[in-house]
């Protein structure tokens, strides 16, 4: 495709962009995990960037709450029941023709990341759950390919890049003679931390505004490593209060020295290979799914989960369980927790809606 770079001109004037740098960007591609808050935010601005291949991949539908924040959808998506991902390649289609957007409506787990991160330059986090982080993380030290985390849930956000230790000669260990990586997701946050223990915006909330300012960090970072400005990835932590006036750049650098990090260290890769995390049964004739999760070091907090929940629905709770209902996309479900982290969601009998509504509900 003949690509009229006139409507980069902005773009190719400033440091470390150029002609060069944009044909850069237009022979990239970029794999977009999720595409809800900060995923329909990177797509867009990534679009406009003249990134030449989107892969999103996402397993949701666009419904009116999202329109808040979800920046590439409208009304018109609501009404024609389209998915996420096919939502953002239409209307990615009528931003910038000259690329192209690969659209994936599916649940990203072990057994399909790899082959959808296929080709792939760098992965952008637009993620709901940290375990499936710990999963892109895991590829991205694995396959020496970059990853850019971010966060956001109420009015704080967080975001750092991953240029990960790797045993190949990536460009970033050969930069100019010294290597220019970074510590890993794992090497920053060792464990997840137990279900129930992190708000997510089903149960708090989130301000657009933040959404906004992490996804475009996301992107920025992003645009240096495709345009291979390695030396300007930051080497900080973004963590952000917008409500409270707090924005502070954390220094990370050290993580990889000062852990034992199991992932880009000893090169053990359990979420990839499908050893940690939470696996699923469906229940035979009930019409509900069992989460279990693999690996859960400290029991989740029950009374943090059921006192949000008592905000949406209600909740009964004792010492052996909690249990909810639940409305998402327009459906009702019943989420029964118990102390060591499993659960039962009721009202479904597919294992990546039961993920959804956990990660949504519950956390983590």
């Amino acid at each position: 495709m003949n690509v009229d770079l006139a409507r980069y001109h902005r773009q190719m004037l400033l440091p470390g962009f150029g002609e060069a740098g944009q044909r850069r960007l237009q022979g990239s591609t970029v794999l977009l995990l999720g595409c809800g808050a900060l995923g329909s935010v990177a797509a867009d601005m990534l679009a406009r960037a003249g990134v030449g291949h989107l892969v999103i991949v996402d397993r949701d539908f666009v419904e009116l709450s999202n329109l808040q924040r979800q920046m590439l959808f409208d009304e018109r998506d609501i009404s024609d029941a389209i998915p996420k991902a096919e939502a953002a390649k239409r209307r990615i289609a009528e931003i910038n023709s000259q690329i192209r957007v690969t659209a994936i409506v599916d649940d990203v787990n072990h057994s399909n990341i790899e082959r959808y991160a296929n080709g792939a330059d760098a992965f952008v986090d637009g993620l709901d759950n940290i375990e499936t982080r710990y999963l892109a993380n895991d590829l991205a030290v694995k396959s020496g390919r970059p990853y850019v985390y971010g966060a956001a849930v109420g009015t704080t956000g967080m975001a750092f890049s991953v240029l990960p230790h790797t045993t190949s000669d990536a460009a970033w260990e050969t930069f100019e003679g010294g290597s220019l990586a970074t510590p890993c997701f794992r090497c920053v946050f060792e464990e997840a931390p137990p279900p129930g223990t992190i708000a997510t915006c089903d149960t708090i909330g989130v301000i657009s505004s933040v959404v906004g300012i992490v996804a475009n960090f996301q992107v920025t970072e992003t645009l240096k490593i495709l345009t291979g400005n390695f030396d300007r990835v930051s080497r900080k932590l973004l963590n952000l209060d917008l409500w409270a006036n707090e924005i502070m750049q954390l220094d990370i650098a050290g993580a990889y020295e000062k852990s034992d990090c199991p992932c880009c260290k000893h090169r053990s890769f359990e979420y990839l290979d499908g050893k940690a995390g939470s696996s699923t049964t469906i229940l035979c004739g009930r019409n509900a799914v069992q989460l279990r999760h693999r690996q859960l070091s400290q029991g989740v907090n029950m009374d943090a989960v059921a006192s949000r929940l008592r905000e949406h629905s209600d909740v009964i709770a004792n010492e052996f369980m909690l249990r909810a209902g639940i409305r998402d996309q327009e459906k009702n479900y019943e989420i029964t927790l118990f102390p060591n982290g499993r659960a039962i969601v009721k009202g479904t009998d597919k294992p990546e809606v039961a993920r959804s509504i956990y990660a949504k509900f519950v956390g983590n």
